[in-house]
């Protein structure tokens, strides 16, 4: 398989952590979207939405969204299992996963930011200030969700899941601009616990070949 991704996406960087956790060889290719790497013809031709993650099979096949490889990876290969094996419970981790890939991060990723300083021109300050609340917007909520849940040592019971994989990446984000983390113990208590395991480290930025 080859994963076309950039060290600092949160959406590769879940797939990392999927492929890691799975014990599935890869070949890592960067394509750098802070400098535009990403809206190059020879890019399209690998993904036609012009994002990463893209994960190319063995057969030829291109997958895109970080949501459904992952979901293709544990079905392929379910062993240790990312989503638990009764409907309700994988509903629960499914919402947790999305509350943070569907309402934290589309709203601050790399692209709306641009934007925001760019086109808009709001300055850094403004820009970061529009991220933080968001962020920890979204984090409150998750917080809330973890306390309705069986919550032991990650995110979903005693093992990692879809949900640790969206979690940790958007906790990396988060730090790089000063989120302040004060009353999510059960959020940050799964965080930590998943950066224990050698998988979440082997799959972080800068165990990335292209990290700056």
């Amino acid at each position: 398989m080859k994963l076309y991704n950039y060290f600092r996406s949160s959406a590769s960087f879940r797939v990392r952590i999927a492929l890691q956790l799975k014990g599935l060889p890869y070949e890592y290719i960067a394509v750098h979207i802070a400098k535009g790497e990403h809206k190059l013809p020879t890019y399209s031709a690998v993904a036609a939405d012009n994002l990463v993650p893209n994960l190319v099979l063995e057969g030829g096949e291109h997958l895109s969204q970080s949501m459904a490889i992952i979901e293709y990876l544990d079905e392929i290969h379910p062993e240790p299992a990312l989503l638990p094996k009764d409907a309700l419970s994988r509903a629960r981790v499914r919402a947790l996963a999305q509350s943070i890939a569907c309402e934290i991060h589309p709203i601050n990723n790399l692209r709306v930011l641009k934007y925001l300083s760019g086109t808009l021109g709001l300055s850094d300050d403004q820009k970061n200030t529009w991220y933080r609340h968001w962020v920890r917007d979204g984090l409150e909520a998750f917080e809330r969700q973890l306390a309705q849940g069986p919550q032991l040592t990650y995110c979903y019971g005693k093992t990692p899941t879809l949900a640790d994989c969206c979690l940790v990446p958007q906790i990396f984000n988060a730090k790089r601009f000063d989120v302040n983390f004060d009353g999510l113990p059960l959020t940050m208590g799964a965080f930590d616990a998943c950066m224990k395991l050698q998988a979440f480290q082997k799959s972080q930025p800068s165990a990335c070949p292209d990290a700056e």
